[in-house]
């Protein structure tokens, strides 16, 4: 398994590595976002997306529990799709919102809190885990599959140390 650890040292440095991931993405792909309230899970992948592209507000999903977007990657348009599984009580609640539909090759899914609807999430191709240490952050980037090896091979991200 093909993983990646660093320490970031502040906010900055969360969204550099969002911003890192997004030149590394593809569609298709699944992260699972790990890490306790204020980790800095929502931080990353808002800065993932205007890296990505993306124009405007990048809102927590928390009550809305997915937030759709519309990247261009490799030319074409590609959806994102940011869930936040906070607030589900089962994973009953994830397939009846119906949202494994929007698990594809076309989409990336980035889940927070996805072991709330553990037994019905599709695995994720990444597993990031954020932890708050001191003033910044520690990062662990684990490819759980080829796809994810694969994205991991693209990124290209030195923390500024």
């Amino acid at each position: 398994m093909q993983h990646y650890r660093t320490h970031l040292h502040d906010e900055a440095g969360t969204a550099a590595l969002g911003a890192a991931l997004a030149h590394a993405l593809a569609p298709g792909l699944i992260i699972y976002l790990h890490g306790d309230l204020g980790a800095g899970k929502t931080a990353l992948t808002r800065a993932l997306l205007h890296a990505a592209g993306y124009v405007g507000h990048v809102k927590s999903p928390t009550y809305t529990l997915v937030e759709p977007y519309t990247v261009t990657l490799a030319g074409g348009p590609t959806g994102v799709m940011h869930f936040d599984l906070y607030r589900m009580a089962s994973p009953d609640e994830f397939l009846d919102a119906g949202f494994r539909e929007d698990f594809n090759n076309s989409n990336i899914c980035i889940v927070e809190w996805p072991e709330r609807a553990a037994g019905v999430l599709p695995p994720p191709d990444i597993a990031l885990f954020l932890s708050v240490a001191g003033a910044g952050r520690d990062v662990e980037l684990q490819a759980l599959s080829a796809k994810g090896s694969q994205c991991l091979d693209r990124l290209r991200f030195a923390p500024n140390l």
